[in-house]
């Protein structure tokens, strides 16, 4: 069974008198351990797929099912928990609090439960991807590639069962750009997540299992 799956997803935005179609009828699924790449011009839809794909907006016409689940009609609280417990994102500008800590930044998704204790597990996920040395360093203390190590492990906090990554490259040289991305393909693998990356990137399809081509709302 896919982890997420868009059936028919139409979604349609009023522009002052014009009614602005983004997505056409779009049919998307990822599976367990598989990273799936979606590319495409800007104003392609991408972010609008990407918003569907994380429940952070819904359809107006179509289905959207999480394992296997139509979530298309939840409620915003409903959908606030099904993101909150299996759905990780990543950003193009990392989004940490620079006021705090690596570790700190990566436990912050999880402060809401106060029933669950996930220093361990932040600090964990902080040495798998290679800031064993780094926990306490402020995100001005950080590198670009190290910033986007914590997003990553941030990410992973909660268990998701997929991983949205917008652009998360983009801000990032080449070599560092792969080293994140290698990062990704490991922890795809070891944890048996879904990834879904948006880019522009042509190196990120070196790495993904799969390239989707979104042009004018309509998967090619």
């Amino acid at each position: 069974m896919s982890i997420i799956q868009l059936e028919n997803v139409r979604k349609r935005y009023q522009s002052g008198s014009e009614t602005v179609e983004a997505l056409k009828g779009v049919n998307f699924c990822v599976d367990r351990g598989e990273m799936v790449t979606v590319i495409g011009p800007s104003g392609s839809g991408k972010s609008t797929m990407l918003n569907m794909t994380g429940l952070l907006d819904t359809p107006t016409e179509g289905i959207v099912r999480l394992e296997g689940q139509d979530v298309s009609h939840l409620t915003e609280d409903e959908l606030t928990e099904k993101r909150r417990s299996g759905i990780g994102f990543v950003f193009q500008h990392f989004h940490l609090l620079p006021m705090l800590s690596a570790v700190e930044n990566v436990e912050l998704p999880s402060l809401w439960d106060t029933s669950v204790d996930r220093r361990d597990r932040a600090i964990e996920l902080l040495k798998r991807v290679g800031l064993a040395e780094r926990l306490d360093h402020t995100p001005s203390q950080l590198s670009g590639g190290q910033q986007q190590r914590v997003a990553i492990a941030r990410a992973l906090i909660n268990e998701p069962k997929i991983i949205l990554a917008d652009e998360p490259t983009g801000n990032l040289d080449q070599e560092t750009a792969r080293t994140i991305l290698e990062e990704l393909t490991r922890l795809k693998d070891e944890e048996n997540i879904a990834i879904v990356v948006v880019t522009h990137d042509v190196l990120m399809e070196e790495y993904a299992d799969r390239t989707v081509e979104l042009v004018d709302g309509e998967i090619k």
